[in-house]
């Protein structure tokens, strides 16, 4: 992972708040959501919230429970803690994933929707999540399936493959798309000082109003958006069009809609 693949700042927070969360985030997170509170937790500590979709999700379904919203981004947090302005049951907080400021055994469960893909350590992120559990505690998380499995962006990547044949920007099959071996996943759940973990590969369906909204939130809504301006030509607005062409040329014009795969991940703490 570059360092860059973890700045979302200047517009990419809006447009990926407006346009991603919506188009791919939002199934998942209502999925996540209701794992989660299938355990009736009392405390729920979310690591690399984002914008919110999840804490969304949970806020709309929690009853008597609190969540402590963490992200190590400011610009993205700011946006989650705008959707819960007058809401005590929500805290919204920066920290780092792999460095938690609370104490050991503070939350019934740990969730997490597509950040575990950041951390530059994950077995050093799972411990993390652990040692917050208490005894019993569940973790729950998500991670992208394959590129290939995901219709937007592999269209997309093939879009830019074709615009850059030297250098194309690989963000996304880099860091997002890039942790879905499950075999991969399960050692280094084991090795933050979890038992083998449930895996579970979850299908859904992406729609949007037109091919270049896909195209906007993909482009300019994510890190890809300064892969894309630093290669200078073509310029990302010619970049945007050329992949909604492809979006259109595959999916056709008007509304579209495209496959989603990813893996919903389950860790229990073991009892004290």
């Amino acid at each position: 992972m570059e360092a860059t693949d973890k700045v979302f700042a200047g517009p990419v927070p809006q447009i990926y708040d407006r346009l991603l969360v919506p188009l791919i985030f939002k199934p998942y997170a209502e999925d996540l959501a209701a794992r989660v509170m299938a355990g009736d937790p009392r405390r729920i500590l979310e690591v690399a919230a984002g914008t919110g979709a999840l804490t969304q999700e949970m806020a709309a379904r929690l009853d008597g429970g609190s969540i402590v919203a963490t992200d190590l981004n400011p610009a993205m947090l700011d946006l989650a803690a705008a959707r819960f302005p007058n809401d005590g049951r929500i805290t919204c907080r920066q920290a780092d994933a792999l460095d938690l400021p609370f104490a050991g055994e503070s939350f019934d469960t740990v969730t997490c929707q597509f950040g575990v893909m950041f951390f530059p350590d994950k077995a050093k992120g799972y411990a993390e999540a652990r040692r917050v559990l208490k005894p019993g505690g569940r973790f729950l998380f998500n991670v992208w399936d394959a590129v290939e499995s995901n219709d937007f962006t592999a269209v997309m990547l093939d879009a830019l493959a074709e615009l850059f044949p030297g250098d194309p920007p690989r963000f996304l099959a880099r860091t997002p798309h890039g942790y879905h071996d499950v075999g991969t996943i399960e050692l280094d759940i084991m090795s933050g000082g979890f038992p083998r973990p449930e895996i579970e590969r979850v299908e859904k369906r992406s729609r949007a109003d037109s091919a270049a909204d896909v195209a906007i939130g993909l482009c300019q809504g994510t890190p890809m958006r300064g892969e894309i301006e630093a290669r200078g030509t073509p310029e990302l607005r010619a970049v945007t069009e050329a992949v909604a062409k492809a979006l259109e040329r595959r999916f056709g014009s008007g509304a579209i809609e495209g496959a989603l795969s990813a893996f919903v991940v389950s860790a229990r703490k073991a009892e004290a």
